[in-house]
């Protein structure tokens, strides 16, 4: 999906982190690590919960982080370096929720944190996290964090094409958890169970299906500074490569790459097939209400 190269962005949109040397969590597990890998949104679908007996490594090394979004300023940016393409997103989103949001949900909308970063780990307000987690919304401090190592890490060990849609998807799908938080949707949530029909694979549909309304809107909502579209109207095989990024985190699709078997009663984010499905459904239909996951029995979510 490409950007219109007339759209102004502004770099300070996002903030950039580089990752100290540091253990993943904190040993022994405190009640706020047990809050970021129970609650926190993982894309990977992976169960880190083994971690929390490590032990911590106290040593940390502190370095500027390497990600230049100096260079983001326009479409053409955007459609060259991933950084930027981050930034833009994240705009577009911003301008799309908060045109969507208010008219169809009565919602006001309010811009979360975009936290771009690199190195061995990241601090946010639900933890500590290590790359292996992630992109990931924390509610505490209503913000995104994303390892930019991560596209490259979906190409090689889920099997998705990294592409900008594909990448734009993750972010959309992230912005979708703070669009559940603004609405009530995830405090209303009981995120402790698992399961095909849980409500934590509820919660992670919806924000597919929110990814999904995005999409619908995002070729005709304008940039606020130039009144251009974000983004040019995405082609069919652009679309099918967001739809194959989706497929790629259905938990049993991760279950199957790493050779286990496919457990529905240890889901924690929905099938391929689900996955797929809802965000299908917010793509085609463009409404908050169309994406109500927890309304629909089992046997249609």
């Amino acid at each position: 999906m490409s950007f219109n190269r007339d759209i102004k962005i502004d770099p300070n949109r996002v903030s950039t982190r580089s990752g100290g040397r540091r253990g993943a969590f904190i040993g022994g597990g405190s009640v706020l690590t047990v809050v970021a890998l129970m609650l926190v949104s993982q894309l990977t679908g992976i169960d880190l919960t083994g971690l929390l007996g490590a032990q911590q490594d106290t040593t940390q090394v502190s370095t500027s982080s390497t990600i230049d979004t100096s260079v983001c300023t326009d479409g053409v940016s955007a459609n060259e370096y991933t950084q930027c393409r981050m930034i833009a997103t994240a705009e577009s989103l911003d301008a799309v929720w908060g045109a969507q949001l208010p008219a169809q949900a009565g919602q006001a909308y309010r811009q979360p944190q975009f936290v771009l970063w690199d190195g061995s780990s990241v601090s946010s307000a639900c933890g500590n996290a290590s790359s292996a987690v992630g992109p990931f919304y924390c509610s505490g401090d209503e913000s995104v964090y994303l390892d930019m190592s991560f596209f490259t890490d979906m190409e090689r060990t889920l099997g998705a094409q990294d592409t900008p849609l594909a990448e734009e998807y993750i972010v959309a799908h992230e912005f979708g958890h703070h669009v559940q938080h603004l609405t009530g949707s995830m405090a209303a949530a009981d995120r402790s169970g698992a399961g095909a029909t849980s409500d934590s694979v509820r919660l992670e549909l919806q924000a597919d299906c929110y990814a999904g309304v995005w999409v619908s809107h995002a070729a005709t909502t304008p940039d606020p500074d130039t009144g251009q579209p974000f983004l040019v109207t995405p082609t069919s095989a652009e679309i099918q490569t967001a739809i194959n990024a989706a497929e790629s985190v259905g938990d049993d699709h991760i279950q199957q790459r790493s050779s286990g078997p496919v457990d529905s009663d240890s889901w924690t984010h929905g099938s391929s097939q689900q996955r797929v499905r809802w965000f299908t459904t917010g793509m085609e239909q463009g409404t908050v209400s169309a994406c109500d996951t927890f309304a629909v029995s089992p046997d249609r979510l």
